[in-house]
């Protein structure tokens, strides 16, 4: 190519870079964004795969499993295929507790079939009423944990309002990952559980950095009494998502659990987060 070809050839290529929008410096952008299939729960009833479809469409990249729901009556094979066709990764599932102690070879072998991560329990039975009921419900996840480690999978707890609700004069919350060995069990954090049980997240992520490795993205009202679409509620997702490290590795979804149109709302929130300089 001779000279003046090349000058003239990088100055229509810097006026183009010049050209495009630009971030601020520093600013950072979700590089995926998921959603925990729970906030589309009554399409994925009526037709898994045309939700699925209509979720990647909307722009979402990964979703989060409800093996609590048994797949809405697929199976994992079935649910692998459509995954494959619509262009989704599924890296975890919300799964009941109670699995881990009846059918979990079995399970840690469908999370490896499905390309997952985590294997997260949600919540625990009603029947964990005290202290010991929790500490002993850490235990066992101590257990699945190291049994999922040798699988080359995780073990996680995620957070619901009422575990900040004192028992004994004691966040059960607290204690209970404080029981929770660190190099088997991860945390999911939901963001909008946390502040509606009368939480900080910013605080929990404090001083658990190294221990939340997935998210729930999840607004809430102001008088904390249910969650609503992102950006139009109390959390300051801006601070929240800078604070989290290595935040590229760490599976983050939209959740919104009781939205009056519930692929409308999802639009409305992925374009949200999609946008989202922090």
């Amino acid at each position: 190519m001779k000279r003046r070809t090349f000058v003239k050839s990088l100055g229509v290529a810097a006026a183009s870079l010049a050209c495009r929008p630009r971030r601020s410096f520093g600013a950072r952008r979700l590089d995926r964004v998921g959603l925990e299939l729970y906030s589309v729960r009554k399409a994925m009833r009526a037709d898994p795969e045309r939700t699925l479809a209509a979720v990647r469409a909307i722009g979402y990249d990964d979703v989060e499993l409800l093996w609590s729901f048994n797949n809405f009556g697929r199976t994992p094979e079935q649910v692998k295929a459509t995954l494959s066709q619509e262009g989704l990764r599924a890296p975890s599932a919300h799964i009941d507790p109670r699995i881990m102690e009846t059918e979990w070879p079995k399970s840690l072998d469908n999370a490896k079939l499905l390309g997952m991560q985590y294997l997260i329990v949600p919540s625990l039975p009603g029947s964990a009423k005290t202290l010991d009921d929790w500490k002993q419900w850490a235990d066992r996840m101590n257990v699945a944990g190291a049994a999922a480690r040798k699988a080359d999978l995780w073990v996680a707890f995620h957070n619901e309002p009422d575990h900040m609700k004192p028992i004994e004069g004691q966040i059960p919350y607290d204690v209970f990952i404080a029981r929770l060995d660190p190099s088997v069990v991860r945390l999911q954090l939901d963001v909008g559980n946390m502040v509606m049980g009368g939480g900080d997240p910013m605080q929990y992520l404090a001083k658990h950095r190294d221990r939340y490795w997935s998210f729930h993205l999840k607004d809430v009202v102001p008088d904390r009494t249910k969650d609503t679409e992102l950006g139009t509620g109390t959390v300051n997702f801006k601070a929240l998502l800078a604070a989290i490290p290595n935040l590229e590795s760490k599976p983050a979804y939209v959740e919104q659990e009781g939205p009056s149109d519930e692929l409308a709302s999802m639009k409305v929130d992925y374009e949200y987060l999609h946008t989202l300089n922090f």
